[in-house]
């Protein structure tokens, strides 16, 4: 299914609100993190990420219907042509795939290492897409 064309002022609204969602989606997982509930916030990591990458995708005129469709359209539309550096799709495959271990998989338990680690990151990957998206 194709997305329906966008105004220009419809694009920018949606872009605004998709990178609002990522700041608050990480003030959520800090939450999280503050609360023990690691695994949650893995989960809320990878969403303020996602919402960031929709960001870009919608202010380039670019749809995906599936988490997996948006990884390939970052990656074809960003990394590829080193727009955005490879390192961040590796960090986000990554954040994806513990996403999916944390909510799906038995007796996966992250810890703060992880998170102390992670977190930084997501905030990196933020600031990228917001650079690109400010281009």
């Amino acid at each position: 299914m194709k997305q329906p064309p966008l105004t220009e002022e419809e694009r920018t609204l949606l872009v605004t609100y998709r990178m609002q969602r990522a700041r608050e989606t990480l003030a959520e997982a800090d939450n999280l993190i503050k609360g023990g509930f690691y695994n949650a916030s893995i989960n809320r990591l990878y969403y303020a990420c996602y919402y960031a990458v929709i960001a870009l995708l919608v202010k380039n005129n670019i749809f995906a219907q599936t988490h997996q469709g948006v990884k390939q359209m970052f990656s074809l539309h960003f990394i590829a042509n080193g727009k955005i550096e490879k390192k961040q799709m590796i960090f986000y495959g990554r954040l994806f795939n513990n996403r999916i271990s944390g909510d799906y998989d038995d007796f996966i338990q992250y810890d703060y290492n992880t998170i102390a680690v992670e977190r930084p990151l997501v905030e990196d990957f933020i600031f990228a897409i917001e650079t690109e998206i400010a281009k």
